[in-house]
């Protein structure tokens, strides 16, 4: 087997694969590759610990990468359970002459990679995926240990559910890049008919920064990577220094597959740094850099939009998540549903609600009429029943992913009424963990000075409005004036469904309806829910849309007489 066969075969081998995801993305139907539940009946008796061992032998270890440019090591990461992980990375000082050298290095190997064809660099990055797949357990725990997530939650949001997203990336760039064919033979009739040929070739842009995030490195992580490496453009990974470890085992495995592909393992490198040196800063505004992908507070990424013109920048920044009550046929499912929302991974997801608007004359419901105090009430009821037992809350609240949250919740209480306090969690596990619960703090509509910011964590808002009307036009102005990556109804009323649908369409933020059951506003499932619109300042494109993987390449073309 030659280098020069592989990746037309890893394109065979995975084609199965790669229809099915493709045909998904168009029906919007049910359909996931890799599997979300550890269960050892799912992936063998031994995978669990022998992903925990590999996990366990980083630690305290120099990670076995090297990065063109870098400059000594660099270990910046402590997990939210309580411990230092100890491993060291090569680190890449901002300096213009290591920002030069990994430049360089990214951009080698472009022309082959290029010369790949749609099909073959298609292959390459499906074989990637596999081998992150087989290595889901040891990301798992990487995972958790980095970004404070409870292992279930890491094992599916940091690993099946974000190589599912990847995929839909991989999917929806392979479609874009086949739409147009490698060649065409063009007539025009007359008297002098003219005949040519036309080639067209799939031209990446450049090279693609990708800027990880702390709370979800992968999964925000690989949408934007394996769509910038498919479409044939280098990818520099730079990692939160606090969740350096998930992305450097990505590179590891993209730099295997590239290698025994036969292409430049430069292709895709890994730039951890210092905090102190501010190195995607540096990268950012280089003009080899086309692409940059985003995923963190609102001050960068909006510097990120204003100063590094040269790339097309894809952010997803802070937003303000909302649900509007009005009514309810089911009222302790309803509060059950939201206390879940809320205490999903301690409300630390960019998709978690915050603001909850509802009528200070109370809400219609299948218990009588409850007024926002009762209804907070029955969020509390919900969170207790839930939450009550510290062994079962860790498993989904996980731990505070670093100060900055702890000091927004304690500060909560002193801008409104508490009607559901925190409460702190003993880890049975992990002593040093910072574990809390959320809390439920009562606004009125004037006080949007509080309730328009984002505030990250286990913060809800319950404020009362003057009716519904008002609640929805609260909703619709302050989303699109600062975003927002979900927003969420309940209403037994079908005007005020469809007045929440027409809000949710000028606002520009995908709505979820009278959610009672398991599926909740803060998930979405990879082929059939898109992530975020770019319809509204919270981001600029949607995992995964034909947008969000068109503009990371252009089509060239060559004609001749034939």
């Amino acid at each position: 087997m030659t280098a020069e066969l592989l990746p037309q075969q890893l394109f065979t081998g995975h084609r199965e694969r790669l229809d099915r995801a493709v045909q998904a993305c168009a029906t919007r139907e049910y359909f996931s590759a890799f599997d979300e539940s550890p269960s050892p009946r799912v992936y063998g008796e031994t995978a669990g610990s022998e992903g925990k061992s590999a996990y366990d032998a980083w630690l305290g270890q120099a990670f076995p990468l090297s990065t063109p440019g870098s400059d000594g090591t660099v270990a910046t990461e402590r997990s939210p359970y309580g411990f230092d992980l100890g491993v060291s990375y090569p680190r890449v000082p901002a300096s213009e002459a290591a920002v030069d050298t990994l430049l360089a290095a990214a951009r080698a190997g472009m022309r082959s990679w290029r010369e790949a064809g749609p099909d073959g660099r298609t292959g390459v990055c499906l074989e990637i995926l596999d081998r992150l797949h087989q290595r889901i357990f040891e990301l798992a725990n990487a995972v958790q240990h980095t970004s404070g997530q409870a292992f279930v939650m890491a094992f599916q949001a940091g690993g099946a559910h974000a190589l599912d997203r990847a995929l839909e990336a991989i999917a929806y760039a392979w479609t874009e890049m086949t739409r147009t064919p490698e060649t065409a033979v063009w007539e025009k009739p007359g008297k002098v008919p003219l005949k040519m040929e036309k080639k067209f070739t799939v031209v990446p842009r450049g090279v693609a920064l990708v800027i990880g995030c702390n709370t979800f490195p992968t999964w925000n992580s690989w949408p934007g990577l394996f769509a910038s490496l498919v479409t044939g453009n280098a990818v520099i990974v730079k990692p939160h220094p606090a969740a350096v470890l998930p992305l450097a085992i990505t590179v590891q495995a993209c730099q295997e597959v590239l290698a025994e592909a036969g292409f430049d393992p430069n292709l895709v490198t890994l730039a951890a740094e210092d905090p102190a040196d501010k190195l995607a800063a540096a990268l950012a505004v280089r003009p080899e850099v086309k692409l940059i992908d985003f995923t963190g507070g609102n001050a960068f990424g909006e510097w990120l939009e204003d100063n590094a013109r040269q790339a097309i920048v894809f952010t997803e920044k802070a937003g303000v998540n909302t649900v509007v009550i009005d009514s309810t046929d089911n009222f302790r499912a309803m509060c059950q549903n939201l206390a879940f929302s809320f205490s999903l991974y301690t409300g630390q997801m960019c998709t978690a609600p915050q603001n909850v608007y509802l009528p200070a004359s109370g809400i219609t419901t299948d218990e009588g009429q409850k007024s926002p105090a009762e209804v907070a009430e029955g969020i509390g009821a919900s969170l207790d029943k839930l939450l009550g037992d510290d062994a079962r809350a860790v498993e989904l609240l996980g731990g505070v992913v670093n100060p900055g949250v702890l000091e927004r919740l304690e500060a909560a209480g002193s801008r409104g009424d508490v009607l559901v306090e925190s409460r702190t969690v003993k880890h049975p596990t992990y002593a040093e963990a910072t574990v809390r619960t959320p809390t439920v703090i009562g606004l009125l509509a004037s006080d949007s000075e509080v309730y328009e910011s984002e505030c990250f964590g286990p913060v809800a808002y319950l404020i009362s409005t003057s009716g519904t009307d008002e609640s929805i036009d609260l909703f619709r102005d302050t989303v699109k004036r600062h975003g927002a990556m979900t927003a969420a109804v309940y209403s037994t009323s079908g005007t005020v469904i469809d007045e929440a649908r027409e809000a949710a369409l000028d606002a520009g933020v995908a709505l979820s309806e009278n959610l009672l059951g398991g599926v909740f506003v803060n998930q979405s499932a990879a082929y059939s829910d898109f992530h975020g619109t770019g319809a509204n300042p919270a981001a600029t494109a949607s995992y995964t849309d034909g947008a969000y993987v068109a503009s990371r390449f252009r089509v060239i073309q060559s004609r001749r007489h034939v």
